[in-house]
């Protein structure tokens, strides 16, 4: 299967809408999409809503963190929303919540980073 990206621009805030899987085989055209699109739209926030994402590995763990190391970087936050149970304990097992924010959809996703 293969990973189908969205991209919606709210104010500084990049929204992406995963759907499918983000592996080795993906992952770097995620990485290139979001790098692109957070320096060209001069993105502060970013956030990730991974509600249709069926499978994540090792290399969808790295693109994440360095997306999130990018907009931090930049004095701007990552919000992950919308995550199925099995995606979610990769998270967990990885520490990734500990410097990822959760929240459970993307109004409140949305709200957090004062785009409501």
């Amino acid at each position: 299967m293969s990973l189908s990206i969205e991209l919606e621009f709210k104010q500084d805030v990049l929204l992406v809408r995963l759907t499918g899987e983000l592996d080795h085989h993906t992952a770097e055209e995620l990485r290139s999409k979001i790098t692109e699109a957070i320096e060209k739209e001069s993105i502060s926030h970013l956030i990730l809503n991974l509600q249709h994402l069926t499978f994540m590995d090792s290399s969808g763990l790295g693109v994440i963190l360095g997306r999130y190391k990018q907009v931090h970087n930049n004095g701007g936050e990552m919000v992950v929303c919308a995550i199925s149970p099995a995606i979610e304990r990769l998270f967990n097992m990885s520490g990734l919540f500990k410097i990822i924010r959760f929240e459970p959809n993307e109004a409140n996703a949305l709200q957090k980073l004062g785009v409501a």
